[in-house]
């Protein structure tokens, strides 16, 4: 019961915030049973790096913690504590000490006290450090070790894509990680006798190849491969932290739709015409600007702060993940002021923090830079098509859900959410000769990439979805013996510089004008006669109507 009602916490203070060339030769798609990434095989060993799907466990091998399933221990039994005690321990200090005294302190106090309990020891200390010999699972170690005793080309004279996963803490700090993926390099060097290798990286895994390549180089490097990259950032996390926020309800309703189209989690067509009736009526306007002028200013710092050192950013890692323009704002959101409590608190933390800030962060585009210069295959794949998170100021930007598609693609320059580039910038950019590069759905204009020759871009595949299609893309490329470009065939396979990917028929083809319309934002169905705001009561009353008879259909069996 706890832990229902500390998610229930979770949710309601973050509101009370924001209130806060196709894959086959020829021009025609391929099947994904017809494309195995098992049959891209090379003479390179490729290290594979993921991002925060992988569980945690505690040092007796229970499991502790699972993102991607938000997977954390039920309550034991005979455990301390209520749910009018939890109520009370959030409630009773936000009710009498900060609304009726204006004294926050005890509120922030408990808030804390209260979701750290539900995050339990996948929360680092203040350090940044593991709790209670935390990480991951054993096995992976063992996993790991038994990879790396022997050179696994022998036996079948080729390398696969998951011969030497390297498996990591993913909350970790980037630069100590990049320190055990140095010797994890060195390992596989050791065992397969090949003088260099090749990275695929996803998600986290790009923070870690950045802070790598920035402390070792590329001398033992064939090739690099970023999708979903964060190297830059990811916006949908650094401004839930940084206090820049801004309510659309179009937004939450674009997202909703679109976690339900992925499968995320079942949502009702109820809920997006209520937020789209409220938004249109002005109410949601109503009791934004109401918020901001009273309690905002008073909670934003002290909630913001409570809500992030109880959960994701103990974590250096995700701290890796803040854009460098809101670095500065995040850190006294969280942390405070310079002379603060909490930054004496957290001093061993906020070490780790700076130091990638200073070292990775600062230097990340030469970083990438380096790669190229230095003669490293490179290749890059950028995904969007989604919305983003919906309460943050950049929730009108291009993206794959979690991250910008400029930051993803390093560099690509893009329309806003719901229109395209202008045809004036079209025309001038055409007539510059770089007509080529921008996207048939006229969203994307990838010639300002840092490498615009290797990076693919893929619409409608959202950020954690890692296709069988891209994972061979990036394989074909970072093995291959020289540098391969978009519209270059490699190994029978021809990859467009801009693709589709279809979720149903789970199809890659290359983007064209008739295709391109992937968004599943369903517009409202107008009514002859009738003005807008009608519209949205008549669409809301239809969808109420329908799921009263759908509930009365269960209920009464008929």
């Amino acid at each position: 019961m706890k832990k229902v009602i500390s998610l229930l916490l979770v949710a309601l203070m973050l509101m009370s915030i924001c209130s806060v060339g196709v894959f086959a030769a020829g021009d025609i798609g391929v099947e994904n049973s017809s494309i195995k990434v098992h049959e891209s095989r090379s003479q390179i060993p490729v290290i594979r790096l993921l991002g925060d799907g992988e569980p945690l466990y505690d040092q007796d091998q229970k499991k502790i913690f699972h993102l991607r399933s938000f997977y954390i221990p039920e309550d034991e039994e005979g455990e301390e504590g209520s749910l009018t005690e939890s109520l009370a321990n959030v409630l009773l200090p936000f009710l009498i000490d900060g609304l009726l005294t204006d004294n926050w302190e005890p509120y922030y106090e408990n808030l804390q006290k209260e979701i750290s309990e539900l995050f339990g020891d996948s929360c680092l200390d203040v350090n940044g450090n593991p709790v209670n010999g935390t990480g991951i699972s054993q096995a992976r170690k063992d996993e790991m070790a038994a990879d790396l005793s022997t050179d696994l080309k022998k036996g079948k004279g080729y390398y696969e894509i998951n011969d030497y996963r390297f498996w990591y803490d993913w909350r970790l700090d980037p630069m100590y990680t990049a320190d055990l993926l140095h010797e994890h390099i060195q390992a596989v060097k050791k065992a397969t006798g090949c003088p260099k290798v090749s990275i695929l990286a996803s998600c986290l895994g790009t923070l870690v190849t950045t802070a790598y390549i920035t402390k070792y180089g590329t001398d033992d490097l064939h090739g690099v491969g970023f999708t979903g990259s964060v190297s830059g950032g990811s916006e949908a996390i650094s401004e839930a932290i940084s206090g820049k926020f801004n309510f659309d309800a179009d937004a939450v309703s674009r997202m909703l739709v679109d976690s339900d189209y992925v499968g995320e989690f079942s949502v009702d067509a109820l809920i997006t015409t209520s937020i789209d009736l409220l938004s249109t009526s002005g109410v949601i306007d109503g009791f934004e600007a109401g918020i901001r002028e009273t309690l905002y200013e008073k909670l934003v710092h002290g909630v913001t702060s409570a809500l992030a050192l109880s959960t994701f950013f103990t974590w250096p890692t995700y701290w890796a993940l803040v854009t460098p323009q809101d670095y500065d704002d995040a850190m006294y959101y969280v942390f405070g002021d310079e002379n603060s409590e909490k930054r004496q608190t957290y001093a061993g933390l906020i070490e780790k923090i700076e130091a990638y800030n200073t070292e990775v962060r600062a230097n990340y585009v030469d970083t990438l830079k380096s790669i190229g210069e230095n003669g490293v295959i490179f290749c890059a794949v950028a995904k969007y098509g989604f919305q983003i998170l919906p309460v943050g100021q950049s929730n009108d930007i291009v993206s794959d859900q979690f991250v910008s598609l400029k930051n993803s693609s390093f560099g690509a320059t893009t329309s806003k959410m719901g229109t395209t580039l202008t045809e004036e910038y079209i025309a001038q950019r055409t007539a510059e000769g770089y007509g080529a590069y921008i996207s048939p759905d006229g969203k994307v204009d990838a010639s300002t990439c840092l490498y615009p020759e290797s990076t693919w871009f893929i619409k409608n595949a959202s950020h954690s979805e890692y296709t069988i299609f891209e994972r061979k893309l990036m394989y074909d490329v970072v093995t291959a013996d020289k540098q391969i470009y978009v519209n270059e065939e490699v190994n029978g396979l021809t990859y467009s510089r801009f693709l589709v990917y279809d979720y149903e028929t789970d199809t890659m083809s290359t983007m064209t004008a008739d295709n391109c319309n992937t968004e599943h934002w369903v517009t409202d169905k107008e009514v002859e006669g009738l003005s807008p705001k009608h519209n949205k009561i008549f669409n809301f009353v239809t969808t109420l109507l329908k799921w009263l008879y759908m509930i009365a259909q269960k209920l009464f069996k008929f």
